[in-house]
């Protein structure tokens, strides 16, 4: 069947961004997420056309609803027509905390772990423009810095694995008018209206904002991912030079510097500490201390300012 100039321009755009992301190798496979929305299915219908012969899918059926099992099926049933391999992995252990921060988690471990067993070389999927926008608005909300809002990344490598978004410059109405025009099954999950999310919330809120340019704001968040990984760069060269253990702590000999290198810095250091990460305001405080030269307690570590700062574990409080 001759594509459509739509469809054809689609696969054109994910082939690039692919390529753009890691590289020209012809013999790399690629697993797609499907969770059996528009916006996966049509992921997965490209990445075929785009890949032939080097595309495998899989699904992650979280268990939390009842129709999450038949969703998983309607997938594996469309996988075995078009003759693309298909897994579908399900929890290993019950829920537990907050309900969507241990389905994210869970479905990048046991997607990482099926991706290694299977010598699969990346795993696509679907966040698009409208999803980057989404997260860069809810994290502004949030007083989020430069790292924070360059939103989704496009390539990420460490925690949950392997995984490049090649979407992320393409509207979701495009790829579900694809889903649509190619009459791709699909499901419509209800969580991603309903309005106790926040991300559902806001989605509501912006679907009468005509006047966003979601695609120009996926164009800054990967400006910001630069920007990002630019500043990391020099941070990296600073702590090499500049960071040294000192007895049961750490040490830093250059506090001169601007105030997001000392951010960073800080948190390099009490990451080395054992330290469980400190939210922004903390940060700010401490540094604001550090900087007139006094001390500040962090998460039961003692963070002495002056021209050089020192962080050390807190002593024991007194009992009486």
């Amino acid at each position: 069947m001759q594509l459509t100039n739509e469809a054809t321009a689609l696969v054109a755009r994910l082939d690039a961004a692919t390529r753009t992301l890691v590289g020209d190798d012809p013999a790399a496979r690629f697993g797609v997420a499907v969770s059996g929305g528009p916006d996966s299915m049509a992921l997965l219908w490209l990445a075929v056309r785009a890949f032939p012969d080097r595309v495998a899918a899989v699904t992650v059926d979280h268990r939390l609803r009842a129709d999450s099992a038949g969703e998983a099926a309607m997938v594996a049933r469309w996988c075995a027509d078009q003759d693309i391999a298909h897994a579908t992995l399900t929890p290993d252990r019950p829920v537990a905390g907050n309900v969507q921060a241990w389905a994210r988690a869970l479905r990048y471990r046991l997607i990482e772990a099926w991706r290694a067993a299977q010598g699969i070389d990346w795993i696509m999927t679907a966040h698009h423009a409208d999803d980057q926008l989404e997260t860069m608005l809810m994290r502004l909300n949030r007083g989020s810095g430069v790292g924070g809002l360059a939103g989704v990344r496009a390539r990420s490598e460490a925690g949950a694995g392997r995984v490049i978004r090649p979407l992320l410059g393409v509207r979701k109405a495009a790829l579900e008018a694809l889903a649509q025009v190619e009459g791709l099954p699909h499901v419509h999950d209800p969580s991603n209206a309903d309005p106790r999310f926040d991300r559902a919330a806001l989605r509501k809120a912006l679907a009468d904002a005509s006047w966003l340019d979601v695609q120009a704001a996926a164009r800054s968040a990967a400006a910001l991912a630069e920007a990002d990984e630019a500043i990391d760069w020099s941070v990296a060269a600073l702590a090499a030079a500049h960071v040294r253990a000192d007895g049961a702590g750490w040490r830093l000999a250059r506090t001169d510097v601007p105030r997001e290198y000392l951010r960073r810095l800080l948190s390099l250091m009490l990451e080395r500490a054992g330290c469980r990460p400190q939210r922004g305001d903390s940060l700010d405080r401490a540094i604001g201390a550090a900087m007139a030269g006094r001390q500040i307690s962090l998460g039961g570590w003692l963070l002495k300012g002056g021209a050089v700062w020192t962080l050390h574990p807190a002593p024991p409080r007194r009992t009486f």
